[in-house]
């Protein structure tokens, strides 16, 4: 018996996907359950697993854009399973070849050189028309780069320099191409602006410095930066709504919840799991939330109701080294929050100036529905409930707000 195998329907409203790599080679045995192919959709990257045991025939190829419902391959049920074998095939493992190094001369003058070293004169005229000398290959005793070889690698005006000049093409995975789309739709539809401050972080610094290893030992997740960034942002959308809100038409929508969508890079790009009513979640409650999401990001367990349905985001930039941006806004929400790296830097406190870590923050609006005032208002709230975080955001007790 022959089966089809048809694409699944990932979700509601996604009518294609596309084929981001076959497991399986066309003729292999395939066993009822084994996954056979990774598929992208625009929104996340999932597994195709074998309705059934059999040899596979497949339909089409990768990068192919296929619709729901589409033949994708043949499974032959009345083949039997190869003898001695009831899985799939494991690649062999590769074997690193073994290089044996080449004993160097030494030359008369006694003096050892290595490859790629340029002589004196050699290397003024290097320098002085701005090439390295891993750039130049070296006809000297053991690849020395000479007088010689110097002034014929120098390139006359527009002459290639016989570096690597090589080009590669590959062709954006539907889930890149559907945010390219959702980032030029942002920019050409919303009237986007970005208001900026920034926040002494040093509260929030000692706090963790004394409790964050108490609240691994007994919650098994870390106390990080997230947690305080999401409990003073879930604040300051209940104090300013007009954040936490939308446009649909000419109906202006807001919500009494703050479902928070967390921005990470996975390995498929970048996606925006969502952390659902995260004003009423812990300190530890964010955290392991976060922690959950970001696993399935990066292992590509992701879903699309996990990613659909966020009313504001955050951004943390700062873990790759940004010290400022403007975020763009993740349509249909009017507002994302970006976070920087924490910089010490010197400050005036008290009339005293003072070393302290500090962060930039970036709120990116749509300032059609949300005005000057709110957006100020809420970048402020969001400043002062991080550098007051035992009043504002605990309660005035650390150890009941940690659950320790």
């Amino acid at each position: 018996m022959i089966l089809e195998m048809k694409v699944p329907s990932p979700g509601e409203s996604i009518t294609e996907v596309e084929i981001a790599e076959w497991l399986v080679q066309d003729g292999d045995y395939v066993e009822k359950d084994q996954a056979i192919a990774e598929v992208d959709s625009d929104k996340a990257t999932l597994e195709l697993p074998a309705e059934v045991s059999g040899v596979i025939t497949l339909k089409a190829e990768e990068g192919d854009a296929v619709a729901v419902g589409e033949v994708v391959c043949l499974i032959d049920t009345s083949a039997s399973a190869p003898e001695g074998s009831a899985t799939p095939k494991a690649e062999t493992p590769k074997v690193e070849e073994k290089k044996t190094e080449t004993p160097k001369a030494v030359p008369a003058d006694n003096k050892t050189y290595a490859t790629g070293t340029a002589a004196p004169a050699a290397k003024k005229i290097l320098d002085e028309k701005g090439i390295a000398a891993s750039e130049v290959s070296g006809t000297g005793r053991d690849g020395r780069i000479t007088k010689e070889d110097a002034v014929k690698a120098v390139p006359s005006m527009g002459t290639p320099t016989g570096g690597v000049r090589s080009t590669g093409r590959k062709k954006m995975s539907m889930l890149r191409r559907k945010v390219a789309e959702r980032l030029v739709e942002a920019k050409n539809t919303t009237a986007m602006l970005t208001t900026f401050n920034e926040a002494d972080m040093k509260p929030i610094f000692d706090i963790r410095k004394e409790y964050k290893e108490a609240f691994k030992a007994k919650h098994g997740v870390g106390l990080g930066f997230m947690s305080f960034f999401t409990k003073a942002v879930t604040r300051a959308l209940e104090l300013y709504p007009d954040v936490n809100s939308m446009i649909d038409g000419k109906d202006m929508i807001t919500y009494d919840f703050c479902d928070i969508s967390i921005a990470v890079s996975g390995p498929k790009g970048l996606m925006v799991p969502v952390m659902r009513n995260a004003e009423a979640l812990t300190f530890r409650g964010v955290e392991s939330e976060i922690k959950r999401l970001a696993l399935r990001a990066r292992d590509g367990k992701i879903t699309v109701d996990e990613m659909t349905g966020g009313t504001f985001t955050i951004s943390n930039g700062g873990v790759f080294g940004s010290m400022l941006s403007t975020p763009i806004i993740n349509p249909p929400q009017s507002g994302i929050l970006g976070m920087h790296n924490i910089i010490e830097r010197p400050v005036a406190i008290d009339g005293q100036v003072v070393i302290r870590p500090m962060m930039y923050l970036a709120l990116s609006y749509d300032h059609r529905i949300i005005d000057g005032r709110e957006s100020v208002g809420f970048l402020v709230a969001v400043k002062e409930a991080l550098e007051n975080p035992v009043e504002l955001l605990m309660g005035g007790d650390i150890k009941k707000a940690l659950e320790l």
